[in-house]
C-alpha cells in the first residue's frame, strides 16, 4: 500500500514536471518546441547510476570510485538540462518566461527523479527492479 502511493505520488509530480514543460512550448505566446529537447536529459540521467549499480558488486562500501564517477555524470546532465533553456532564451531562440517554465519543469521532473530511486533503489524486499 506505501509503495502504491509512493507509485501514484511519483507519477503525479511527473504529470506536473511534464506540464510546465509542455506549457513553456505550446502556449500561444511562447509557440516555439525547442526546449524539448530537454527530454532527452531526462531519458539519460539514470544512465550512469544503473551502470554504476550493476558494475560495482561492493554495496556495503561508503564510497566507490564507479558510483563517483555516475554521481559526477548525472550532475553534469543535471546542470546540462538546467542550461540548455537558459541558453536558449540567452540567443533569443525562446522567450524568458518560457525558459522560467521549463526551468521549473526541470526542478519538477529532476526530484521526481531523485525520489523515485529513494523510494524504490534500496533493494529491500519490494524495488523497482521488480517494474
Amino acid at each position: 500500500p506505501c509503495a502504491v502511493a509512493a507509485l501514484v505520488g511519483l507519477s503525479f509530480s511527473g504529470a506536473i514536471g511534464l506540464t510546465f514543460l509542455m506549457l513553456g512550448c505550446a502556449l500561444e505566446y511562447y509557440g516555439v518546441y525547442w526546449p524539448l529537447f530537454v527530454l532527452i536529459f531526462y531519458f539519460i540521467c539514470p544512465i550512469p547510476h544503473f551502470i554504476a549499480k550493476r558494475v560495482s558488486d561492493d554495496s556495503d562500501a561508503a564510497s566507490s570510485a564507479c558510483r563517483e564517477l555516475a554521481y559526477f555524470f548525472t550532475t553534469g546532465i543535471v546542470v546540462s538540462a538546467f542550461g540548455f533553456p537558459i541558453i536558449l532564451a540567452r540567443v533569443e531562440a525562446i522567450k524568458w518566461g518560457a525558459c522560467g517554465l521549463v526551468l521549473a519543469g526541470n526542478a519538477v521532473i529532476f526530484l521526481t527523479i531523485l525520489g523515485f530511486f529513494l523510494v524504490f533503489g534500496r533493494g529491500d524486499d519490494f524495488s523497482w527492479e521488480q517494474w
